[in-house]
């Protein structure tokens, strides 16, 4: 009987138990390979999320950039108007309407009556006066109603040009037209020009109680307005002509060349209506 202590079964016994610690340590260490397989594996892994992560972000925003551009703008945020404040912003947008209307009407609808109430901003060629011609006195010269605002401010169909020399007294501007100069009829003793008559006539059929457009250059010492004139053609919807340019056309006026002189930029036009004028004249 061999003693359960003895050496020969504690030799045996040291040997069953190192062949399970060898078993234990290769598993440790495939283990312990294992763990730092997946170790490394997740840090891959997390690398590759990350970039992956990036590129998401980055394509985002060019995504989200793009969208904007497409985007309308965004509504501004209300203003809110202290109640406080609301009378006096009140009495200012009524201030501005009124005096917005005042000006409207001083510039284009208030009627300026004779060559007094032209002021020295409405000459220099800087308005155009619409109205009537009610007289035509000389062959370089006649009476103009100013109409403001044309048919549209009534002129026509709610308001009507007076007649006659006591209703027109005082009401009137007396127009010298620009850069020319006509024959003068019979005047102070003197004796009338020649072809007076006929310049006279031709002005009186061309202007007579017809609507035209002015434009004031200056005064002249008599008080009439010197200007440039112009009146529709035979058809409405033509350019007008200028009167001063048909009067050297027909023959009866020649450039006016004294000091003073207004040509409204013509001048150059004006030499050539006359020289053609004078060789039709000459070749007949």
């Amino acid at each position: 009987m061999v003693w359960p202590f003895s050496s020969s079964s504690s030799s045996k016994s040291s040997e069953k138990v190192d062949t399970p610690s060898a078993a234990v340590s290769s598993a440790l260490d495939t283990l312990e390979h294992a763990g730092e397989d997946a170790k490394a594996f997740l840090a891959s892994t997390k690398q590759h999320l990350e970039q992956d992560i990036q590129t998401a972000e980055r394509a985002l925003k060019t995504a989200s950039k793009d969208l904007n551009l497409d985007l309308p703008p965004l509504p501004p945020a209300p203003i809110t108007i202290p109640p406080s404040l609301e009378p006096y912003l009140i009495a200012s947008a009524v201030f501005g309407v009124a005096t917005t209307a005042v000006l409207f009407y001083r510039k284009n609808l208030r009627r300026i009556p004779s060559a007094a109430y032209l002021t020295p901003n409405m000459l220099k060629g800087k308005r155009i006066l619409k109205g009537r011609v009610t007289s035509v006195g000389d062959s370089d010269n006649f009476r103009f109603y100013h109409t403001p605002g044309g048919i549209w401010a009534g002129w026509g169909w709610l308001r009507h040009v007076p007649s006659g020399t006591k209703a027109l007294k005082d009401q009137t501007l007396h127009i010298r037209l620009a850069g020319v100069d006509a024959p003068e009829g019979a005047h102070f003793g003197m004796p009338a020009q020649p072809f007076s008559a006929e310049s006279l006539a031709w002005l009186r059929k061309e202007l007579l109680g017809k609507n035209v457009t002015v434009q004031p250059y200056a005064k002249d010492r008599y008080e009439r307005v010197v200007s440039m004139a112009w009146y529709p053609g035979f058809l409405p919807f033509l350019p007008k002509k200028n009167v001063s340019k048909e009067l050297l056309k027909v023959g009866y006026g020649q450039i006016y060349r004294q000091a003073g002189s207004q040509y409204g930029g013509l001048l150059k036009e004006f030499e050539k209506i006359e020289n053609k004028a004078k060789y039709d004249y000459m070749s007949h």
